[in-house]
């Protein structure tokens, strides 16, 4: 069975002189840039009613058009892998994703991911993009995932993550000592130099998120963080860049890997920590079918909470 795709977009004034391909992408988070061009190229995307290319450049106050069918991705298969699940219903899956979990297939993870386990749990879900899951976690960041389980619930939740109207609250474990609570407005885009990063670039993407430092641990500190946007590596990148990067991010830390004055066993402690500590603690949505507010928490995974044990005690 394949899925029909239509949408439209009106492109304003003050989009002139961006890439159409880029356009799309940006208003259309559930379709990846490279899929989008894909479509593109087939001709399922019209300017004003004409086929266009992907490296067309807008001139602002136009309408683009996307219809399509796509077949379910079937190289995606079903596989035995636990997933640990705290609410279901005929619409959705709220599942509390393990840490080295990686969320969808890809280069180099081709199988033994989320997607995989998903696909096994319900085999409709191969019938929806990525699987049903309208917003992703790190391989290494442990927490809370909403998944549709149809195609309405899933354009209601990506229309809810659109208005900003999911609040997703996560725990961070960072290095120094940040004011008591803060809001980083920086826009997030692509590394300049380092294509596998994000950053904070001038021509990057809205991002703001929000912290309130929960506990100070001798040079470290516990926050509770919340994002306004969802761009990728939003916490990691904004953390690191206001100079408290989070406890074992090799990616965005590794420049201030310990507070000042971390004792050796603490150091060999904190070495021995083999992911970011950053966990998604709580999940509120509006349920797509019965509208009622639904909110999920999940308390600190036992490799977190033993670390902060760890920093109390060498505060003490």
């Amino acid at each position: 069975m394949n899925r029909k795709i239509a949408l439209t977009l009106n492109i304003k004034a003050d989009q002139k002189g961006k890439r159409v391909d880029l356009a799309i992408a940006e208003a259309f988070t559930e379709f990846s840039r490279s899929h989008l061009q894909k479509l593109i190229k087939q001709g399922a995307v019209k300017v004003n009613g004409k086929e266009t290319k992907p490296k067309y450049i807008l001139q602002g106050n136009e309408l683009i058009e996307i219809v399509a069918e796509e077949a379910p991705r079937l190289e995606d298969k079903p596989e035995n892998i636990k997933l640990e699940i705290i609410y279901e219903d005929k619409d959705v899956l709220v599942i509390n994703k393990s840490a080295g979990l990686v969320v969808h297939p890809g280069a180099g993870n081709p199988s033994g991911t989320m997607v995989n386990g998903l696909i096994n749990l319900d085999s409709k879900l191969v019938y929806l993009p990525r699987a049903g899951i309208v917003h992703r976690l790190d391989k290494d960041t442990s927490g809370l995932m909403v998944i549709s389980r149809n195609e309405k619930t899933y354009l209601n939740l990506i229309n809810q993550l659109k208005e900003r109207s999911v609040n997703r609250k996560y725990n961070a474990l960072v290095v120094g000592e940040p004011s008591l609570s803060g809001v980083i407005d920086k826009p997030i885009g692509r590394h300049p130099k380092i294509r596998t990063k994000q950053a904070v670039v001038k021509s990057g993407k809205e991002a703001i998120t929000k912290f309130k430092t929960v506990k100070n641990l001798n040079g470290y500190s516990l926050l509770d963080v919340s994002l306004e946007t969802g761009r990728t590596h939003q916490i990691r990148v904004h953390l690191s860049y206001l100079g408290f990067p989070i406890v074992g991010d090799s990616v965005y830390g590794s420049r201030r890997k310990y507070a000042k004055g971390t004792s050796e066993n603490l150091r060999q402690e904190i070495n021995n920590f083999k992911r970011q500590a950053l966990h998604a603690s709580a999940l509120t949505f509006t349920h797509p079918s019965s509208e009622k507010i639904l909110t999920f928490e999940s308390p600190l995974p036992n490799d977190m909470a033993s670390l902060i044990n760890t920093l109390q005690e060498d505060d003490s």
